[in-house]
């Protein structure tokens, strides 16, 4: 893997130096500083010359900051004459905003898309974006990896003789049906509508969930507006238990606190996909690793091997 080099901003650095360690690469320093104009500046500290550049960079909170610090590096790589460039990007913040559903509003998701396009990206690998039709804002190839496999793993650790997986909503369910059939357990899934950022209705679960044991399954959890909504109608149906499962754990305004304190939310599994803060983790958070799933792609993607085949 000598032709390879591997850079990381300021957003998870952590993620970044265990991916290296399971490639069996040094993570090469990067330099970012800041005019007094508050300008960020960037400087990759090692060669690129027609090497194969990585930057790892998940698009995690301050959002913008990180986003600016990408392109940034983009720019650094393409200019000091890297032979391909591929962001990996496990969490891709502005997936969210993937549609035009009120008036003169923008489509932030393909907007960034063609900003990392335009700064020098030529590939991007990511994990579990929002909704399918991201994938399609990239003009570059897109490797899509889920980390199903990994929460599968963690939770066939358990007796799921009576276990149900639940949906949130009715857009995430594929993935849901998915994942109950790697535990070999049967899917529920809520309907759900959303008015707004933090407010949503479900107005009832789809699905025999009464008296069972219940994993929610959602791609990312940032407020918890719609667990806690979901928890509402599955106490209503007298499940036993529930277990909280997601991959970007991104537990804005304390919801990772008020989530455990719920006494029928007996754990929250998620991958390190997003930081979270040691101060912020509590007894019943489990978090899992993507950081051997995204260095097997980086070989693959490095030695021309198919990513597609980590999921056959």
């Amino acid at each position: 893997m000598r032709d390879i080099a591997v850079f990381t901003g300021s957003a998870h650095p952590e993620l970044a130096t265990e991916i290296c360690q399971h490639l069996g690469v040094p993570l090469l320093p990067t330099r970012i500083s800041r005019f007094a104009n508050d300008c960020l500046e960037v400087q990759l500290q090692a060669n690129c010359r027609e090497r194969d550049v990585f930057l790892i960079q998940p698009l995690v909170p301050p959002v913008q900051e990180h986003l600016v610090e990408l392109l940034l590096m983009l720019d650094a790589a393409r200019g000091a004459s890297a032979g391909r460039i591929t962001v990996v990007m496990p969490h891709y913040a502005y997936a969210r905003s993937d549609k035009k559903d009120a008036p003169r509003i923008s489509i932030g998701g393909r907007l960034v898309a063609d900003l990392l396009t335009t700064a020098g990206a030529g590939r991007i690998l990511a994990i579990t974006l929002h909704s399918p039709q991201v994938h399609g804002f990239f003009s570059i190839p897109v490797d899509h990896l889920h980390a199903l496999r990994e929460l599968a793993t963690h939770f066939q650790g358990y007796d799921l003789a009576d276990t149900v997986v639940v949906s949130p909503d009715l857009g995430n369910a594929k993935q849901a049906a998915a994942f109950a059939r790697m535990l070999k357990v049967p899917v529920a899934a809520g309907a759900k509508q959303r008015f707004s950022d933090d407010k949503v209705v479900i107005s009832t679960v789809i699905g025999d969930v009464v008296d069972r044991d219940v994993i929610v399954l959602d791609d990312e959890i940032a407020k918890g507006s719609t667990v806690f909504e979901l928890l509402d109608r599955l106490r209503e149906q007298k499940v036993r238990s529930v277990r909280v499962a997601c991959t970007h754990g991104l537990f804005a305004s304390a919801a990772l606190r008020r989530l455990s304190a719920e006494p029928d939310v007996a754990e929250i599994v998620c991958t390190n996909t997003v930081p979270i803060p040691t101060r912020d983790h509590t007894d019943k958070l489990t978090v899992l690793s993507v950081a051997p799933a995204l260095a097997e792609a980086m070989r693959r993607i490095h030695n021309g091997e198919s990513v597609s085949a980590l999921f056959g």
